[in-house]
């Protein structure tokens, strides 16, 4: 979910039109906060509302200050950020997304003077060398022939059209049985799992990289909005009805942020969910309640003004104001409470220090349903780069749950005898 600041807030707020507040005035009238909120509080809430399900372009918001030559290679300066000054392997795009670039460890780090010195490992596309600002992301390969694997550019029938998707085979001469199904963040792509594939690969799954409504590659939702998990789902489905058509007998979802709650959708809903071996989610909205409030905090929106934007999204009159097709269901996505209902075998990966989507629910969800749900902390990866921080770990971890989810069913003495054959390395 992308944060705001109160004077962007303050900015939407006065550019608002006069129609636009009377019908938030009018939408007030029949609530239950009317009396709470005044006309520039209101228009704060829908901007908030918006926001959460308005998909937006990338910002380049990290300040690129020179490259230079040291001894191993390129490196480059860049202004010291939550995000830079962590170890490890990233991306930085720049040059509105045409440049590519993969930054590795850190060479030195100056709190003084707030810049970072890191290793370039490789340049994919674009010159660095003239950047000046781009984005960091955790996102690190631009496609699967960057980690030596071929991939097949398919085509997945969904609403309004066709979405690509990259299919990677663990094997080049028949199909798997079981194939892993990658489901991307808010705001990201399919690039996104790219850092999954040779962990599922090398336990025989097939890998479908998909994309979905409102993601830049596949088509748009008629209403151009986010459904947080509650629409994209079906084009999650799709893709288990392609990977079903071509082979596969059953599906492992692996879902990163919004692509977790996207996930979680499917495994409730979806008329294939007995197929679903497993899920594997990292950083996954279990809650979005518990999201929006968070952001609305960070940001100090008032809770009251928060509260009536989370509200919107789900009440029918809402639509007008949101440009949302359908209200979104936020109690049919609410996780923690449902926790009992979840029959999916799920992995959660999750770091203590997300101040993006907070781990809580995360940790709750795992306590309330431990016969199906483990969680794994990390330390240290801010949102959604466990990997990045530690792909070993993540690896090693990730491998050994689904080994011995993916064990024969009908003989849990060889099942509990892989397990604890992953967990000695």
């Amino acid at each position: 979910m992308a944060t705001t600041s109160r004077s962007a807030s303050d900015a939407v707020e006065t550019k608002l039109s006069l129609r636009t507040k009377w019908a938030i005035g009018g939408f007030l009238a029949g609530g239950t906060l009317a009396g709470l909120l005044g006309a520039g509080s209101s228009a704060l809430a829908v901007y908030f509302a918006r926001r959460v399900i308005t998909p937006a372009a990338r910002h380049e918001d990290q300040e690129v200050l020179a490259v230079i030559q040291g001894d191993k290679g390129p490196q480059v300066i860049l202004t010291a950020t939550a995000d830079t000054i962590i170890d490890g392997v990233f991306s930085l795009f720049f040059g509105g997304g045409h440049g590519h670039a993969r930054i590795g460890r850190i060479v030195s780090y100056s709190p003084a003077e707030q810049t970072v010195l890191r290793e370039v490992e490789e340049v994919y596309s674009g010159n660095l060398a003239e950047a000046r600002r781009g984005w960091w992301s955790g996102a690190t390969y631009p496609d699967p022939a960057a980690i030596g694997l071929a991939s097949e550019e398919v085509q997945i029938e969904v609403d309004g059209g066709l979405a690509p998707a990259w299919l990677i085979r663990a094997e080049a001469s028949a199909p798997a049985k079981v194939w892993a199904i990658m489901v991307h963040g808010r705001g990201a792509t399919r690039l996104e799992g790219l850092r999954a594939v040779r962990t599922a690969r090398s336990l025989g799954l097939d890998s479908l990289l998909i994309s979905y409504r409102n993601d830049g590659l596949a088509p748009s939702a008629l209403d151009g909005r986010y459904g947080l998990g509650s629409t994209e789902w079906r084009d999650v489905e799709a893709a288990i009805d392609y990977a079903l058509a071509h082979g596969a007998e059953e599906i492992v979802l692996f879902g990163w942020s919004m692509g977790g709650a996207i996930s979680l959708q499917t495994a409730d809903l979806s008329n294939h969910r007995h197929l679903i071996r497993g899920m594997v989610l990292d950083a996954p909205v279990i809650n979005w309640v518990n999201v929006m409030a968070h952001h609305a905090q960070m940001n100090r929106i008032p809770y009251t003004v928060g509260r009536y934007g989370q509200l919107m999204l789900g009440h029918p009159l809402g639509r007008r104001l949101t440009g949302l097709a359908a209200p979104v269901d936020l109690k049919a996505m609410d996780w923690e409470a449902r926790a009992i209902e979840l029959r999916t075998p799920t992995l959660l990966i999750h770091s203590v220090d997300d101040d993006y989507v907070p781990f809580g629910p995360s940790a709750s969800l795992a306590e309330k349903n431990p016969d199906m749900v483990t969680f794994e902390p990390f330390n240290g990866a801010r949102h959604t780069k466990e990997w990045n921080v530690d792909p070993e770990r993540w690896e090693r971890v990730v491998h050994a749950w689904l080994q011995r989810q993916l064990a024969p069913r009908n003989n849990p003495g060889q099942a509990a005898t892989a397990g604890a054959s992953d967990h000695s390395g």
